[in-house]
């Protein structure tokens, strides 16, 4: 790709994150946009049908970045440490898009793609370790870990990635082995 095309392209979504950061995607024109990027309707249009098409495209060019991981290509080959410490890097190292993906509106496409990836990949290693007797065991696990992971790292992403991807991944790893059950107190019988 042509340097200028990637400058354009990047000037392009990097206005359009900053706009959505401050406003929902409804309220986003096209005229706004290239007006702040410094661009014309045209160059808009050269790249993208419209705001929708832009958003997507980042979508799934950054879902295409977490497939690529390292982690993605051979999680037989990682813990759940080393594959969560990975994907939050990603997420850390674009913050801005994150903060941004699980904002706005329009995040179930990107959510449902980030758990897609990782639920395909368990299911495929799990079954081959046949510790389940029942496969809508081991798919209901399934959904419940990710679907919790999820939570966590929302949580994170809301509160400006208050912790390192690190202690997040260590977390994440503590419950998805361990569950919650130290933080629930016993009962006595009496």
């Amino acid at each position: 790709m042509d340097r200028r095309v990637k400058y354009t392209k990047k000037v392009i979504k990097d206005t359009f994150l900053s706009l959505l950061e401050k406003k929902n995607i409804s309220n986003i024109s096209v005229k706004e946009l290239c007006e702040m990027a410094d661009i014309n309707r045209g160059t808009f249009y050269r790249y993208y049908i419209d705001i929708y098409d832009l958003l997507k495209k980042i979508e799934d060019e950054f879902i295409e970045e977490i497939k690529n991981s390292n982690s993605m290509m051979h999680m037989q080959e990682h813990s759940i440490y080393t594959f969560t410490k990975e994907i939050l890097n990603i997420f850390e190292n674009n913050k801005k898009l994150v903060r941004v993906l699980f904002n706005a509106d329009s995040n179930i496409y990107f959510l449902d793609e980030v758990l897609e990836i990782a639920y395909e990949k368990c299911i495929g290693n799990w079954e081959k370790n046949k510790h389940f007797d029942d496969n809508k065991e081991l798919q209901n696990s399934v959904v419940f870990i990710f679907n919790g992971a999820l939570g966590v790292i929302n949580y994170w992403v809301k509160n400006d990635f208050n912790v390192s991807a690190d202690v997040l991944a260590k977390y994440i790893e503590n419950y998805c082995l361990g569950g919650v059950t130290k933080f629930i107190p016993k009962k006595n019988n009496l």
